[in-house]
């Protein structure tokens, strides 16, 4: 398909927004500050324990660190590794034998020794190759290719002088797991024709046989891990509305649902003894640390805080995890979290002094009733001093969850004395897999209303100004702000700022990547099963009843929702004769990753709301 280019620019349909000279940043404030802190993410710990490897977005790059478990000074592997979203980042994989490092690099895996030396890409008989795991002997590796667009796994060398084809046939396979002997594989399949399936599938390495382990029609299964003597295999699983844990042995047998907590776990690990899976906890937003008996199911705290634990690693010796952590007052790090205390060892430090004295806020939880009386969760952020005004911000996905991280953007608006309202409106995770599906075949109608009984909560809170509101989002986060904006009667938000978001669904759908296409049909289905649907979701259709200023942003190279979604949207309010601010960024993806271009962001965004809804000031 034809894409319409699209070249950088910046647009307006009436009065731009211009820097307020009587508004000035919050003291100890300066925006610069919310693009400071260079991201560590996605930490593996060697077989050893002696070393973790990890990924520091940093100098406009994504590279490859290492640093010794114990603390010190980390050493860079690769130079030229390409920022991408965290999110969708890889993991480096050590081998076995603690010798090597695989990793990718412009979409091929590249191997390079722990002594040092330059990566080396080993997957050239093949335009891409993703998500390298190495074989039980340090040999091989099991890697993934892209096949008539779907995602196969197939089996190589450390020389890439070989390639076996291990999975064929229609649909997707992810997350291979080598048994430990090395002789099994069990594996993710997402079958094409049931995009609510996830399945966990075994391949016999000595015949090629490949069978069902377990799945069913719209049920999801992932993340297997074989236990350290490869008699169980732990999974996470939707069949009890929630994801929790089970377990399954290699053959199909001795199904066993592992943990009843009534919330979602996550990031199963087993300890190197094979007695307990270390996990998360998903307690309304906050992610525990918790430790399962694997014979008797009982789950005991590791750590709980209003906080985010995850990539949890057992160190060989089995006293201790790494993992990282985050949570409102602090950015993500490296942290050792001793075993049975619970005691962290901070080992990396991504603060800084100059954030470190600031006064941050931790958010609260809240509930309100939406339009039909379904309860919505969010965090609120309350301002020590308000400042009248508020901003309600949905997070994008729509399956995720707005939880207690670090959100530098919010902690500078409540120190200017915005009230901030994040709603995990219906759609989110977190909260079973009912209130996860209320948005099936309901996009734009039923999370809308969510955000826009959002606005309404907030004009109850003392020192919001009811005619000061304003929502803010990216992804389908700023799909709400259209949304929002275009079905609103009684215009409860002043202005509006969507990030890289959307307004037609069929469009989008048509443009956007496979994976993106997959997800959305997912939750609503093709455009030809279900049109009215699509149609109904989309609040282009609208653009005439918007009453409020809008600030689009969207990256050029965004595949996620395309950036001719906002042109399509953008012109459609010209049409209207509406009032706009549309900027555009050449070589970003979906989610800004230069800091020039964050920067720019934050500096329209801050502009355009201070304009819309802080009160003129006096002298």
């Amino acid at each position: 398909m034809t894409q319409i280019k699209i070249a950088e620019k910046y647009e307006r349909n009436g009065w731009p927004s211009l820097k307020r000279p009587d508004v000035k940043p919050p003291l100890g404030w300066d925006l610069s500050q919310l693009v400071s802190i260079n991201r560590i993410y996605n930490h593996k710990l060697s077989p050893d324990g002696e070393k973790i490897a990890f990924i520091w977005n940093r100098d406009g790059l994504a590279d490859v660190y290492v640093m010794p478990s114990a603390g010190g000074w980390p050493a860079r592997f690769s130079t030229n590794r390409a920022s991408t979203p965290y999110w969708w980042d890889e993991v480096p994989q050590w081998s076995p034998d603690n010798q090597w490092l695989a990793f990718c690099i412009d979409d091929h895996v590249h191997i390079t020794p722990e002594s040092g030396g330059l990566p080396r890409k080993i997957t050239s008989f093949t335009s891409q190759a993703t998500s390298p795991v190495w074989m039980p002997d340090s040999q091989g590796l099991i890697i993934t290719i892209q096949r008539e667009t779907c995602a196969k796994l197939y089996l190589t060398d450390r020389e890439g002088q070989s390639l076996r084809m291990l999975t064929s046939g229609d649909g997707d396979d992810l997350n291979a797991q080598p048994a430990p002997d090395g002789r099994k594989v069990a594996f993710v399949h997402s079958p094409r024709n049931d995009p609510n399936r996830w399945d966990i599938r075994m391949i016999d390495l000595d015949s090629g046989e490949v069978n069902l382990l377990i799945g069913n029609p719209k049920q999801k299964d992932w993340r297997p891990r074989w236990s350290p003597d490869g008699k169980q295999i732990a999974f996470l699983s939707q069949r009890s509305g929630f994801n929790e844990a089970w377990l399954i042995e290699p053959d199909g047998q001795g199904l066993r649902q592992l943990t009843h907590l009534g919330r979602d776990v996550g990031w199963l690990s087993w300890s190197p003894d094979g007695k307990r899976i270390a996990c998360t906890v998903n307690r309304g937003g906050a992610f525990d640390l918790a430790l399962i008996d694997v014979q008797t199911g009982e789950i005991s705290n590791l750590s709980s805080s209003e906080g985010y634990f995850s990539q949890i690693n057992w160190d060989p010796k089995g006293d201790s995890l790494t993992v990282e952590y985050e949570n409102p007052l602090l950015p993500p790090d490296i942290y050792r979290v001793s075993i049975p205390d619970g005691q962290k060892t901070q080992l990396t430090f991504s603060n800084l002094p100059a954030l470190e004295v600031l006064s941050l806020v931790v958010p609260e939880r809240v509930s309100y009733r939406s339009y039909d009386g379904l309860a919505t969760p969010a965090l609120l952020y309350r301002p020590q001093k308000s400042n009248g005004a508020a901003i309600l911000y949905p997070h994008g996905g729509p399956t995720e969850q707005y939880g207690f991280g670090y959100d530098l953007m919010a902690q500078y608006f409540v120190a200017k004395g915005y009230t901030y309202l994040a709603p995990n409106y219906r759609g989110s995770t977190g909260y079973g897999l009912d209130y996860e599906h209320a948005n099936y075949n309901n996009w734009g109608v039923g999370d809308t209303q969510d955000c826009l009984y959002g606005a309404k909560y907030l004009r109850t809170l003392p020192g919001v100004d009811p005619q000061r509101i304003g929502i803010m989002g990216g992804s389908y986060g700023g799909y709400m702000v259209a949304c929002c904006l275009s079905r609103d009667p009684e215009y409860l938000f002043a202005c509006g700022v969507s990030r890289y978001g959307d307004a037609n669904l069929v469009s989008s759908w048509a443009q956007c990547d496979p994976s993106t296409r997959l997800y959305t049909e997912m939750q609503i289905t093709r455009p030809a099963l279900n049109r009215q649907v699509y149609i109904d979701g989309s609040p282009i259709h609208q653009a005439e009843n918007i009453q409020k200023p809008v600030l689009i942003l969207h990256g050029l190279e965004d595949h996620v929702v395309p950036p001719q979604a906002s042109e399509e949207w953008v012109e459609a309010l010209r049409r209207a004769g509406k009032t706009f601010e549309y900027k555009t960024f050449s070589g970003e993806p979906h989610g800004f990753q230069k800091r020039a271009t964050q920067l720019e962001a934050l500096e329209r965004t801050e502009r355009f709301l201070d304009w819309y809804l802080m009160p003129l000031m006096d002298k």
